[in-house]
């Protein structure tokens, strides 16, 4: 199953869509753009409260990268987190203990109990524990990708292929992907264009190669 959590309208502006997908509309939520106050992360759990963890979940811009914590808050079992990302996503909150798009990993560290480590931008993965993968397109070269981060250099084909082997020796309990421009944020219809042909390439695959195993 894929779920949107459609906030910044990114898909709406990328006119991309995936049939049957499940989304949310929290376009009028404030307080969650980079950094989630209290009343938004309540919101945002509510929000997905009814849904599966063992889904694919499209969580809108990098800036909403945090969800992912939300998510895996979900999962009732032992497991380790494969993130995809240019950045680390573990730093010190800016303003207190605030969930943000920068500190989110850290948060899950500090509070998920079940989360027994996490591993960044590779496939090796030691832990013989089920895996929640999250992917964010600043992975990726900007021939691939636009972002509104800074970027890396990976390709396509590299990311899937890290995937697959990780998937080859783990159970998979919920993929996510974030990541995108906002005309708000400088996109241009190149900039979309871009994304959505991405967003079709990872759609693709995780419609060929089920992964889930929840």
């Amino acid at each position: 199953m894929n779920i949107f959590i459609n906030i910044s309208g990114v898909y709406d502006e990328e006119s991309w869509a995936l049939p049957e997908a499940a989304v949310l509309d929290l376009r009028h939520l404030d307080g969650c753009c980079c950094y989630c106050d209290t009343e938004a992360e309540e919101t945002i759990r509510n929000a997905i409260s009814g849904f599966d963890v063992c889904s694919v979940h499209w969580i809108d811009t990098g800036d909403y990268h945090y969800i992912s914590k939300l998510w895996m808050e979900k999962i009732q079992e032992p497991f380790v987190l494969a993130l995809f990302d240019n950045h680390p996503d573990d730093q010190e909150p800016g303003f207190g203990r605030i969930l943000s798009c920068g500190s989110w990993v850290l948060a899950a560290r500090e509070s998920l109990p079940n989360m027994k480590s996490d591993y960044l931008n590779t496939a090796h993965i030691p832990d013989n524990l089920p895996v929640y993968l999250s992917i964010d397109l600043d992975v990726l070269s900007k021939q691939f990708a636009r972002t509104g981060w800074s970027q890396g250099g990976m390709k396509p084909d590299d990311l899937l292929s890290a995937i697959g082997s990780i998937a080859s020796g783990h159970n998979i309990l919920g993929i996510d992907i974030c990541g995108g421009l906002t005309a708000a944020k400088g996109a241009r219809a190149e900039d979309f264009t871009v994304n959505a042909r991405t967003r079709n390439i990872l759609a693709a695959y995780f419609s060929s190669h089920p992964l889930l195993h929840g």
